[in-house]
């Protein structure tokens, strides 16, 4: 399944589905259902493919996507503890994209306060802050 210009998924539920249907081993799929239910709001649904996406296997970047997603998700549905550890999967992988680094400490930061972990949070508000500035040197030296 392919996003259009506008980060919409290509096919509804339903297609997506038939293809998961045919080929359950397949994760994109599972990848690509999974954002369109998040889209429509069906967050335990979005959870659950999302989860078996990343059991099946996903590239590096759809990986890394697809724990992100999961995180907003359970913070949707109010899994704090479920998305703290989403975030932190993210930031142990260390990626290169320094923006979705970023925004892995600033979600885990969110949810600690909620927690009233308030030093924890604190501590990953700099780490985004910290995140922030390699981007910006990253981009003066370019």
């Amino acid at each position: 399944m392919l996003k259009d210009a506008l980060g919409g998924y290509r096919g509804s539920v339903e297609e997506i589905s038939r293809i998961i249907e045919e080929h359950p081993d397949n994760a994109e799929a599972f990848y690509d259902r999974a954002n369109a239910r998040s889209c429509s709001g069906d967050f335990e649904g979005a959870i659950k493919d999302f989860t078996m996406a990343l059991k099946i296997g996903l590239r590096f970047r759809e990986m890394i996507t697809a724990y992100g997603n999961r995180g907003i998700a359970r913070m949707e549905k109010g899994d704090i503890e479920g998305a703290i550890g989403d975030f932190t999967e993210i930031i142990s992988r260390k990626p290169n994209n320094r923006r979705l680094l970023r925004s892995a400490y600033l979600n885990r930061a969110q949810l600690k306060d909620k927690k009233g972990d308030v030093e924890e949070a604190a501590w990953d508000r700099k780490m985004a802050a910290l995140c922030s500035l390699q981007t910006q040197k990253q981009k003066t030296k370019e």
